[in-house]
């Protein structure tokens, strides 16, 4: 049976890049090597392994890498460190224009018309 892995690596410019292997030395070395000039890490060496995950299926690896490239930095980072436990709280929207303060904000406007 074969085994998948799913990898981030860390450039020198301290962003991230994720991928899948069979293989995470040889995936390593092709990256550290710059053998594609067009690859995200050509011009990001040196590059350090930071996280690897193991599946026995690669349409699982394949989802996990997907779901981790949406993730932002923060995530990344709680994950790479071992704490899982803030990533449900990195994946709330927090933004003004979020729909958790929607309610609030439609309910704040229709209390201040009515009071005019």
């Amino acid at each position: 049976m074969k085994i998948y892995f799913v990898y981030i690596l860390k450039c020198s410019d301290n962003t991230f890049s994720t991928g899948v292997t069979n293989n995470v030395e040889r995936r390593l070395a092709e990256h550290s090597e710059g053998l594609d000039p067009f690859c995200y890490t050509a011009k990001r060496r040196p590059l350090q392994i930071v996280f690897v995950q193991e599946f026995q299926e690669i349409k699982e690896a394949i989802a996990f890498e997907k779901q981790i490239k949406g993730w932002s930095k923060k995530k990344k980072l709680a994950m790479i460190n071992d704490e899982w436990d803030k990533l449900k709280d990195l994946a709330e929207c927090k933004n003004e224009t979020s729909h958790k303060n929607f309610n609030e904000k439609l309910l704040t406007s229709k209390t201040d018309e009515k009071s005019s």
